[in-house]
């Protein structure tokens, strides 16, 4: 064996066919590199942006009189007509169609179900941004009475839903990754888990804010802020397990050329 590495080796090429080789790999895993740091560099910007504009009821509190009571929602801010009601409104579906490219272009080569759910997420805050409440259900008793009795406009009901299903999809995505982090000391585990025990108590809360109406605005606060964690810890999760996958695509690509060397040298 070791004659027949020795002939293969004097007849080889200058620099030899295993460092050939291994260079060849070597340039093809560098370009799935670069592919990959420029996926987490776009999945990054976008999603720190579309973070960003999702986050607009930050500044709220900072315009004395925009926000008249903590019962009020902040959709109801959005209600056409009201002061800066249209740049809040594309603020959500700048929002929405950020967050859900972000998502897209981390891949999903893990954690499927998970990824859907976020993007279910992604599109349903941007069709609220699309389609705005007609009037401020959270602090006018005519404006829920018409809605109950389904008098008002389809924008109305359209947005409503879309906050149902944008709490619900997010909802989800934490109880998928908690299931796939169960027993992880990582620390997207351990977010997942404190936002996990968050909800179990927020939920109830948030309910009964609801439905008494009374303090919506901070509770929405409250579920905003976590819905931020959220979309942090799932970015910097999918964006490490892409590097992962980078890493781990080099030393399978030099296994493969090695073992290909050495079935040579083994049939010679």
């Amino acid at each position: 064996m070791r004659g027949r590495a020795r002939e293969l080796a004097g007849t080889a090429p200058a620099g030899g066919e295993l460092p050939v080789a291994l260079e060849t790999a070597g340039a093809g895993h560098r370009d799935q590199s670069r592919r990959a740091a420029v996926r987490t560099a776009v999945a990054w910007i976008l999603g720190v942006a579309g973070v960003a504009a999702y986050n607009w009821w930050i500044l709220v509190p900072l315009k004395p009189g925009l926000m008249t009571s903590p019962d009020e929602l902040f959709s109801n801010l959005e209600v056409t007509g009201q002061p800066y009601a249209t740049l809040m409104q594309h603020a959500d579906l700048a929002s929405g169609l950020l967050l859900l490219v972000a998502f897209v272009v981390t891949g999903a080569a893990r954690a499927r179900r998970e990824l859907l759910a976020m993007l279910i997420f992604a599109a349903a805050g941007a069709l609220g941004g699309l389609y705005p409440e007609v009037c401020a259900d959270g602090i006018s008793a005519t404006c829920r009475r018409q809605e109950w009795r389904f008098e008002l406009p389809a924008s109305q009901y359209v947005h409503i839903v879309a906050g149902i299903v944008e709490f619900a999809a997010i909802t989800i995505a934490l109880l998928y990754a908690l299931s796939r982090t169960k027993g992880s000391r990582t620390r997207p585990a351990r977010v997942y888990r404190g936002l996990g025990l968050g909800a179990l108590i927020g939920y109830p809360l948030l309910g009964a804010a609801y439905l008494s109406d009374r303090f919506g605005g901070v509770m929405e606060g409250v579920f905003f802020t976590g819905f931020t964690v959220m979309v942090i810890t799932e970015l910097a999760d999918r964006t490490t397990a892409l590097r992962g996958r980078r890493r781990r695509g080099a030393v399978l690509a030099a296994e493969s050329v090695a073992a290909d060397w050495h079935t040579r040298l083994g049939q010679g």
